[in-house]
């Protein structure tokens, strides 16, 4: 069996990440714990640190630790 394919992509304006698993979009992720749900409900049993720490998932733009806020909400 083959390892599945994670895929965290690039934030997008509003601060979110699609999440991919193999071609399957599992959502719109704004925080590890959302990648840890979404993993879960795909059969991947991992909590937060897991996720942070994983080689097996390809985090696109920025890795784990890279949730901007939505556009123009950080500004003063």
């Amino acid at each position: 069996m083959n390892p599945k394919t994670i895929v965290v992509h690039v934030p997008d304006e509003s601060g979110g990440r699609r999440v991919h698993v193999d071609s399957e979009i599992l959502g719109l992720a704004h925080s590890l714990r959302d990648v840890a749900e979404f993993l879960r409900r795909a059969g991947l049993d991992w909590d937060e640190e897991q996720v942070a720490g994983s080689p097996a998932i390809d985090w696109r733009g920025g890795g784990p630790d890279a949730w901007p806020a939505p556009w123009g909400l950080d500004e003063p």
